[in-house]
């Protein structure tokens, strides 16, 4: 199938390359000419674990393109993919100045039919946005669907090649039958597709977003109240992750959650519901234990040197808002940074794929390691942000001999701590005595 991908940002290029993967005939569109270059020369502008191979082997077999030409890329695409970006306004709603934008522009170039599908996250009601934008141009045959993403950062090509479910919102016949068999080769194991209107599926993925952020905050909270009461958060989500009911994803307590996806989903959902006159308290208890979870290691920081930390040093192992990721959006490491700046602290830190990023928004304010090891010279604490692989089972005698005291704050969790005070550290961890 000839397939058009509008957008080659994180969603955009995982999309396309994976539809490439089972045969079909994809061409990536974007404004961007330097990003366009780079993608036809073979020079992958995102950092998903997998997804290089899979991109390799496409752009090397025809199946995949890239193109800076709306018209060229989508003349000969049955299906058309929008995966745009929609930033969040001040007060929380997304913005689809782009989508529409890119809709408009879709209806003075089509001559025949095509399914025009929403793929990026938006709010109820933008399918028929989308549509009447098409209609301002073209009053041919199309389908305007909704067919939200679900993927992880740091799986996201497992998640496409193996999806749990896969959501299409649509009442037509003809759509229905086409994606059926665009997507036949996803869920072969028996694994859903699931139809609906659209408008249904739009709130799908932000339910489903706001729901996973609402257990993180839950057990945020947790972790909280196990530190004033003396109980282990360990060993409370191991007892409420084995109910079936529960789960055991999703329960690991931290600095709070960041990234593209929870926190602007969470505040377009609240913002959605103020819309219709509906005040949404979970979500907006979720959010406000978001942001205060973010500084809650902080506070264990200035309290351990009784607030004074001016002239210190620490050193950060992490900066992505999740491992196996360089997304540092919302990431609760840059929140941590500049409160420990604005206090008169420095920091040196290491993570093994975002500095870069971090270093356009941050620029020299803090300095950058070439390993972990090396990140640590002259610390007087090491602080973890990321729960990167690489960080779980470290050499602690390197550490040792690096750091000028022994003293760990891990947000992260990511050590025993009867194991890792024998080694005669001072460390402080989330929900944990």
């Amino acid at each position: 199938m000839k397939i058009a991908v509008v957008g080659t940002g994180y969603v955009g290029l995982v999309t396309g390359t994976c539809l490439a993967e089972t045969g079909n005939m994809v061409t990536c569109i974007d404004i961007d000419h330097n990003k366009v270059d780079k993608l036809t020369n073979g020079q992958i502008t995102i950092f998903e674990p997998g997804l290089e191979k899979l991109f390799e082997r496409n752009l090397k077999e025809e199946r995949l393109s890239f193109t800076t030409n709306l018209a060229e890329g989508i003349k000969d695409a049955v299906v058309v993919f929008l995966a745009l970006p929609t930033p969040p306004g001040e007060d929380g709603s997304a913005d689809l100045k782009y989508v529409l934008g890119v809709a408009d522009d879709i209806g003075k170039l089509l001559s025949e039919y095509k399914i025009i599908i929403d793929k990026s996250t938006v709010p109820v009601g933008t399918a028929e946005r989308v549509r009447q934008a098409i209609l301002k141009n073209y009053s041919g045959d199309f389908d305007v669907v909704s067919n939200p993403e679900f993927l992880r950062e740091g799986v996201a090509v497992d998640d496409f090649m193996k999806p749990d479910r896969i959501v299409i919102g649509t009442t037509s016949e003809r759509a229905q039958k086409i994606l059926s068999e665009l997507y036949g080769p996803y869920v072969r194991q028996g694994n859903p597709i699931i139809y609906m209107d659209e408008r249904s599926a739009e709130l799908t993925k932000y339910a489903a977003n706001a729901f996973l952020a609402t257990k993180i905050s839950f057990m945020n909270e947790i972790a909280q109240l196990c530190e004033r009461l003396g109980a282990d958060v360990d060993m409370v989500r191991k007892g409420i992750g084995s109910d079936e009911r529960i789960g055991r994803r999703f329960l690991f307590p931290g600095i709070g959650y960041g990234g593209s996806c929870f926190p602007k989903d969470v505040k377009a959902l609240i913002h959605s519901s103020k819309q219709v006159s509906y005040s949404f308290k979970i979500l907006d208890a979720v959010t406000e234990v978001n942001e205060t979870q973010k500084v809650h290691l902080i506070s264990k920081i200035k309290k351990y040197y009784d607030n004074h930390l001016k002239g210190k040093h620490f050193a950060i192992w992490g900066l992505a808002f999740k491992p196996n990721t360089d997304d540092i959006r919302e990431a609760p490491a840059l929140q941590m940074i500049l409160d420990l700046i604005a206090s008169g602290a420095t920091v040196t830190a290491f993570d093994p794929e975002a500095m870069k990023n971090v270093q356009g928004v941050l620029g020299d304010k803090i300095k950058y390691a070439d390993s972990q090891y090396d990140c640590l010279t002259g610390a007087d604490a090491l602080i973890i942000a990321t729960e990167w692989n690489e960080f779980r089972t470290p050499d602690f005698l390197k550490i040792v001999s690096k750091l000028r005291k022994k003293v760990i704050f891990d947000g992260r969790n990511l050590y025993e701590t009867s194991a890792i005070r024998e080694l005669g550290f001072y460390y402080e961890s989330i929900g944990r005595p």
